[in-house]
């Protein structure tokens, strides 16, 4: 999730768990430790792109960092807040509730978490949130607006905590439900279209879980399409087929390279070239305007060849790629399957 919505959620658990020791303080202890996972972005200065790939949502992400961080963040804060008296167990069930709920909450994206690390290399997705869904931030903002402004003496300040957190978590739920329900209806057309496939990837469009991007595994490539949680059972899910085109990586001048990203794909990649460059895209993270161009490319694309070509910023450069309002009024329409107009014709007599 983005830096915003995990500051939010802190500060909102930190009223609850320990505004009666620290007053709004605590906002900020837990603003500050539920935000510390992503300290691993700085990484990204001396690293390798497709090195930093794995590290970003890597040790720092873990379970064991979680309990490591929590001991020491406790430390410093009992430390800071001596003459308060808090035991130091105290703070530390504070800061592990917090790392914990910041390296679960991850899991609900696409990118993928890596909790079980060093021990496991194996990522976590659960793909039930986009990085950034405002439904869901909503909530934990008012929250923090609100205990931020209010006086400390207030007793309806849990109150505030909880309508930051409640709904947020309602709202998680209602997202499984509605994956639940369009995984079901694109298996069915995947069925009824007899389109052979060995898994199924869903993840939401960006900024909604009522839009969701899915990825039909098969022997040679994917079957691509989206869907609208508000589509009647009936409606048949199109789909776009893009082969995986592997003979191409033997071109590849970085071998290793190559490794590290199809570990990062899990699975769901394709390659290409535009003009002379090689690319490799991930198709996990979703496809620029998909739902309204179907053979449009892929949010993640890492261009492998020729060398020296800036990946940088290869998470970021697809996401919003083209937006404008007649993409967002489209997005509308495919939500609400209201359908487009079409220009009245005329005849002259």
């Amino acid at each position: 999730m983005d830096l915003l919505t995990h500051a939010a959620l802190g500060a909102c658990l930190g009223e609850i768990m320990l505004s009666k020791k620290l007053g709004k303080r605590a906002l900020l202890w837990g603003a500050v430790a539920q935000n510390l996972p992503d300290i691993d972005v700085v990484a990204a200065l001396w690293l390798h792109p497709s090195e930093n790939l794995l590290v970003h949502r890597g040790g720092t992400h873990s379970f064991l960092f979680a309990f490591i961080a929590a001991a020491v963040l406790a430390l410093v804060a009992g430390r800071w807040h001596k003459k308060r008296q808090i035991p130091w167990s105290t703070f530390f069930m504070f800061f592990v509730v917090q790392l914990f709920i910041h390296d679960l909450l991850d899991t609900c994206n696409a990118y993928g978490t890596g909790l079980l690390e060093p021990f496991s290399q194996e990522r976590f997705s659960f793909h039930l949130l986009y990085v950034a869904d405002p439904l869901f931030t909503l909530w934990p903002c008012l929250g923090l607006l609100a205990l931020l402004f209010l006086k400390i003496d207030k007793s309806y300040r849990t109150r505030w905590a909880l309508i930051g957190l409640v709904p947020a978590g309602l709202y998680l739920l209602y997202a499984v439900s509605n994956k639940s329900q369009v995984k079901s209806q694109i298996e069915a057309s995947l069925a009824k279209q007899q389109l052979p496939y060995t898994e199924v990837l869903l993840t939401p469009n960006p900024f909604t879980t009522w839009l969701w991007y899915a990825v039909a595994f098969s022997e040679n490539g994917y079957y691509v399409g989206h869907r609208s949680v508000f589509a009647p059972e009936e409606t048949q899910t199109n789909f776009t087929f893009f082969p995986r085109k592997e003979e191409l990586l033997t071109s590849a001048t970085n071998p290793a390279e190559v490794q590290e990203l199809k570990r990062f794909a899990d699975g769901f990649y394709t390659v290409e070239r535009w003009n002379d460059t090689l690319v490799f895209n991930v198709l996990r993270y979703g496809q620029m305007l998909g739902w309204q161009s179907p053979q449009g490319r892929f949010t993640f694309h890492y261009f492998l060849n020729p060398p020296g070509v800036d990946n940088k910023l290869v998470m970021q450069r697809g996401r919003l790629k083209g937006w404008n309002q007649e993409t967002l009024q489209y997005m509308f329409r495919t939500i609400f399957m209201v359908p487009e107009k079409t220009p009245r014709v005329t005849t002259e007599k």
